[in-house]
């Protein structure tokens, strides 16, 4: 796949300030000496296995820094046993001549271990991990710090393991700060009912949107359904839910899946009410609904700030009448749940959401499609698991992409990982063995905290971009609090991608959201 290089993203006026905030201007600065390591490692005062090789990202050249081996891990997160060396690995440059003010340093990285990026300019220093990404595709990270003293030292390390970089550049300006930190609680509401208990990262109990509101969670998504079996992810629900995100200081994302139950790449299949009805009804039907849900959120006093138009609509939605080989029938449909946002509440944002983050091709067919059409909408929403939608490089070249071909904010809008491949309850686990391996992480607190350390970093380093929202960080296995809304028998294959463990104690990566 290409990758992209770095270019200035336009977001448009209508879209600068407030909840998606403003993107800082980027003026050059500084100066690596031998940025790309074309010269050797002329400039670079370097310790351990530290060396100039073939292979850059751009150019001929790359820096590989290689370090004492680690216990091998699921996963293209290794690089062949060749490549590590006998210990911790790093080198630095110094930078001088800098006025004071905010600097941003960028580099083009791949990594199989413990690796980072480090700036340090005189004040607090300030490192990004480099991302575990295998030894095919190369991804961005990028660090800021405040200059004080004129000067600032670059230091590019590896613990274990090893890591590539390359074109190391060091800007004046600062990092856009990473505005969204969410989690879909969705099913929180079922699970509580049916008796589950959320911990603190101490064992304490409590309540889980507290607890995820003291770890740096500040969006709560919320799914809707239309007539959901077992009322759970009704209008009703997710106004009561909306009330306890914004009374922790939550923003809110309303995720219509315009069904009464789940909507994906798969199945878009229509409500039960809506099944015979003629097209210019189905349309009046999902703009009523849509209107609906966002005028009470916003009379109640917890306006949606964004909502999404649909879940997943690679292919289109409410089949067939809006699926993807029927384009204008699916423009009409995005038309009339845009234009009803809006009408309900003008300053709520309208997302379109696609899955597979990483499908370049796929994404630009299909928003060519919808632009071609004239289908409003604000925000560009992705899904990416890399367990099913392939590597960080793809994700982060996709995302490059689209920031500049289309001038919109991206959210990542749905994520998660694995902590373990036990069992916490009759339904078998969609994350197993076989998605480890696809993944590259381990199945370990430790492994899921870190493959969503990586997602906030590779996000982070593309500008325009908003941040990251877990899915289902909550939905923690509780009998009777099943996946099938239609079946209270059916169990959760999800229980291992909470970030509570199987007591319902936080895991290390709950703590991931606070760091960014």
């Amino acid at each position: 796949m290409r990758l992209f290089r770095l270019v200035a993203v336009a977001v448009s006026a209508a879209l600068v300030g407030g909840f998606l905030g403003n993107v800082p201007a980027r003026a050059s600065g500084g100066g690596v000496r031998n940025a790309g390591f074309e010269d050797g490692l002329a400039g670079w005062a370097t310790a351990g296995a530290a060396s100039a090789e073939e292979g850059g990202h751009t150019g001929t050249a790359r820096l590989t820094l290689s370090a004492a081996a680690e216990p091998p891990s699921a996963g293209a997160g290794l690089a062949p046993a060749s490549l590590h060396g006998p210990g911790p690995a790093e080198a630095t440059q110094r930078v001088s001549g800098l006025a004071r003010g905010t600097y941003t340093l960028r580099a083009w990285v791949r990594g199989g271990g413990a690796a980072a990026v480090s700036l340090d300019c005189g004040g607090p220093g300030r490192d990004v991990a480099v991302p575990r990404t295998g030894p095919e595709l190369w991804v961005q990270v990028a660090v800021d710090a405040r200059v004080t003293s004129g000067r600032c030292q670059i230091r590019l390390t590896a613990a274990s393991g090893w890591a590539h970089v390359d074109d190391v550049t060091l800007a004046r300006g600062a990092l856009d700060p990473v505005r969204i930190k969410g989690a879909d609680i969705s099913h929180l509401t079922k699970n509580e009912d049916y008796g589950a208990v959320y911990r603190d990262h101490r064992g304490r109990p409590g309540d889980a949107v507290r607890i995820l509101r003291d770890n740096g969670v500040n969006l709560a998504r919320l799914k809707v359904w239309v007539d959901p079996a077992d009322g759970y992810n009704s209008k009703a629900r997710v106004l009561a839910m909306a009330k306890r995100a914004k009374a922790r200081g939550m923003r809110l994302l309303i995720d219509f899946h315009y069904s009464d139950a789940w909507a994906d790449p798969g199945k878009q299949n229509k409500p039960a009410a809506w099944a015979d009805l003629p097209f210019d009804g189905l349309r009046q039907a999902l703009y009523d609904h849509t209107y609906d849900v966002i005028s009470a959120l916003r009379q109640q006093g917890t306006p949606a700030d964004m909502a999404q138009v649909g879940n997943e609509i690679n292919g289109g939605l409410l089949w067939p009448d809006g699926r993807w080989d029927n384009w204008d029938g699916l423009a009409a449909l995005l038309t009339a749940g845009s234009n009803a946002v809006k009408a309900a509440s003008p300053s709520t944002k309208v997302v379109l959401h696609l899955a597979e983050g990483g499908n370049n091709g796929g994404h630009v067919w299909w928003f060519d499609n919808a632009i071609a059409r004239g289908v409003p909408f604000d925000v560009i929403g992705l899904s990416h698991y890399v367990y099913w939608h392939g590597p960080l490089g793809a994700l982060q070249a996709n995302l490059f992409d689209l920031s500049t071909r289309y001038g919109k904010p991206i959210a990542l809008v749905e994520t998660a990982y694995g902590f373990t491949l036990e069992e916490n309850d009759h339904e078998a686990n969609i994350f197993n063995a076989a998605l480890e391996q696809a993944g590259g992480y381990p199945a370990t607190p430790q492994g899921q905290a870190d493959a969503l350390r990586d997602m906030f970093n590779v996000v982070a380093a593309v500008p325009g971009t908003l941040g990251v929202v877990y899915w289902e960080p909550t939905w923690t296995a509780v009998d009777g609090a099943g996946w099938d809304p239609a079946d209270p028998t059916s169990g959760d294959g999800w229980e291992n991608q909470a970030v509570f463990d199987y007591s319902g104690r936080a895991l290390p990566a709950l703590k991931v959201f606070g760091r960014f």
